[in-house]
């Protein structure tokens, strides 16, 4: 198992947290240098908050952890595709890099919808993998939302 597919895992026990609160089962971890500094799981309707992704959670707590609020040198593994405020976000941090599980065809600010992270517009790029773990993290999205259909 490659370091990706295992910082994954750990975004996917998160995942599976956020659905046991019913929350869309998102989960994401900050890695810099080896070792995990950041973890959210969505919890906007917890935390009454609309900004509580689980990619903002995670940059949140990574900032607050190593005391700044640029994270350069870090990994942010998130198990869907970030939205576009998720992916803005990942710039104004100055993330290295990106990984993501599933693609979200609706609001994906990365690949699907925008190319916000890597885009030449903006003064810093992310350099982005997708497809890590990715039937995994599509089933537990997929299988999130045919249970409340």
């Amino acid at each position: 198992m490659s370091s990706d597919e295992l910082f994954m895992a750990e975004a996917l026990e998160l995942a599976r947290q956020a659905e046991s609160n019913g929350e869309v089962p998102v989960g994401a971890v900050v890695v810099i240098e080896g070792r995990v500094r950041g973890r959210g799981l969505n919890s906007p309707i917890r935390l009454v908050d609309p900004t509580a992704h689980a990619e903002m959670l995670a940059l949140r707590e990574a900032a607050a952890d190593i005391g700044n609020y640029r994270l350069e040198g870090a990994t942010l593994y998130s198990t869907l595709e970030p939205c576009v405020m998720c992916a803005g976000a990942l710039v104004a941090a100055r993330l290295r890099r990106l990984v993501f599980g599933a693609r979200d065809l609706r609001f994906g600010g990365v690949r699907s919808k925008f190319r916000l992270a890597d885009s030449e517009l903006l003064n810093h790029r992310v350099d982005v993998v997708e497809g890590v773990c990715a039937a995994e993290c599509l089933s537990i999205v997929k299988g999130f939302f045919d249970r409340r259909r």
